[in-house]
């Protein structure tokens, strides 16, 4: 039986919420640190790769960014890229300080948009071992292509919007996380929609919508340029049929970093995260760690 406890830390003054996960029959191991990717939550199946690492020997630590899930911040649905940043630093720290956590053997876990957020993290960090970046944003403009010009208009305009209600002191303007192609919508491929419903476990009513000023830094936030310096080891795991974070990013970050190990799924952008992806995806990032850490 995993041990799973809630836990929480502050980052900004404010309580950001989380599970740990302790490794079973090891007194000091290696901790991997978690959090999702846009506009997600943990239970959007963070526990199935929490669960899993426990199991493979590894303490696990799932987090939620503030304003989001059961994380504090008003107003919600707030993403603030430098501020998630903060929140994985604060989370980096309350799990070095942990008992049976071994401080100098972090792991940063990110997918999609945190599979960016995990390469600056490291930079400024002590004590990361390994990284896992999971069909990861690393190119702001790439993505922006994939969602073409009129959409980036569209939603351009959305997050002028949404800072002019800021200014007026009123609430912010919304825009759905995930819409069917053609919506006014943060993620509208083809198979987005479906494909974050698939992540939802019975009975999860998570907030659909986020603040539109986000779209504002997305094109130009592009964490794979910092590729080139990173010394520790990163999994980068790409999906060919990657419709929403394309795949030719990921596959010239991983050749810049020195420590870089590239594997390409044949799927799309959300197989990854449920069965039968899923299980060879994990299967994959277990594997790495062992090789990662075997003279550390």
């Amino acid at each position: 039986m995993i041990e799973r406890e809630n836990i929480q830390f502050v980052s900004g003054g404010l309580r950001c919420a989380g599970w740990f996960y302790r490794a079973q029959g090891k007194e000091t191991c290696p901790c991997i640190v978690l959090a999702h990717g846009f506009g997600g939550t943990r239970e959007m199946r963070l526990d199935a790769y929490g669960e899993t690492f426990a199991q493979a020997g590894y303490h696990a630590l799932v987090f939620d960014y503030r304003h989001f899930g059961d994380s504090e911040g008003e107003p919600r649905q707030i993403l603030n890229i430098g501020r998630q940043h903060e929140d994985w630093h604060a989370a980096i720290g309350f799990a070095k300080g942990r008992p049976g956590v071994d401080p100098s053997k972090i792991i940063l876990w990110g997918t999609s948009f945190s599979g960016g957020h995990v390469v600056p993290v490291a930079l400024k960090e002590s004590g990361i071992a390994a990284l896992i970046s999971q069909v990861p944003h690393l190119d702001g403009l790439s993505t922006a292509m994939a969602a073409g010009p009129v959409q980036n208009f569209r939603l351009g305009f959305a997050a002028w919007r949404d800072l002019v209600c800021m200014a007026l002191r009123k609430g912010p303007f919304y825009v759905p996380i995930v819409g069917k192609p053609g919506e006014l919508a943060a993620m509208t491929a083809p198979d987005a929609e479906e494909g974050v419903k698939r992540l939802y476990p019975e009975g999860y009513e998570p907030d659909k919508d986020v603040a539109a000023r986000i779209f504002l830094q997305v094109a130009l936030y592009s964490p794979g340029r910092l590729a080139k310096h990173l010394t520790v080891p990163w999994l980068v795991q790409a999906a060919s049929e990657d419709l929403t974070t394309p795949v030719r990013p990921a596959i010239r970050a991983a050749m810049k970093a020195k420590k870089g190990q590239l594997i390409i799924y044949r799927c799309g952008h959300f197989d990854v995260y449920v069965p039968p992806r899923f299980e060879q995806t994990v299967e994959d990032q277990i594997t790495f760690l062992k090789n990662a850490l075997v003279n550390t």
